[in-house]
């Protein structure tokens, strides 16, 4: 389990990701920043590496974020809990990460109907061509238009 070769982002995909490219040039929001969190191995880690992302989102007093993720299996636990603690904090979050066939998380909570699945393989699997799974420009668009939404909607609550 893990980040295998079709999952993995390459250098130039870095250079011209397009989640940056779609927020930033987007005139319904402020781009305020990019908090990259490991993937740690300690299940207390994964907790305290969540939690100190979406305290800092919070203390910016972000009124939403998009979490980005190029793993999957193991990595689904601090995925899912930087998503949870986001939304526990009021702040509204969508996300982007590979599920495939299993279509679902090693863990789950009420925070995850937002996460765009980056899936491009026909059989739905992990492959083994480099950055066949990778977040594209359409799956960045699906992912703002829902975090548009869930920020819209805690707006009017």
């Amino acid at each position: 389990m893990g980040i295998g070769p079709s999952t993995k982002e390459t250098s130039l995909h870095h250079f011209r990701d397009p989640l940056l490219d779609v927020v930033y040039n987007d005139d319904d929001v402020d781009l305020m920043g990019v908090i990259i969190v490991g993937t740690p191995d300690d299940n207390d880690d994964k907790m305290l590496v969540g939690t100190r992302a979406a305290v800092w989102a919070e203390c910016m007093r972000a009124d939403g974020a998009i979490v980005s993720s190029d793993g999957w299996g193991n990595s689904d636990v601090d995925y899912a809990n930087t998503l949870e603690q986001l939304g526990t904090r009021g702040i509204a979050v969508t996300g982007l990460n590979f599920s495939g066939t299993a279509g679902q998380f090693v863990v789950v909570n009420d925070y995850l109907d937002g996460v765009v699945d980056i899936n491009k393989s026909v059989e739905g699997v992990e492959t083994n061509v480099v950055g066949e799974n990778n977040m594209t420009e359409l799956d960045c668009k699906k992912a703002l238009a829902l975090l548009k939404l869930k920020m819209r909607k805690l707006e009017n609550e």
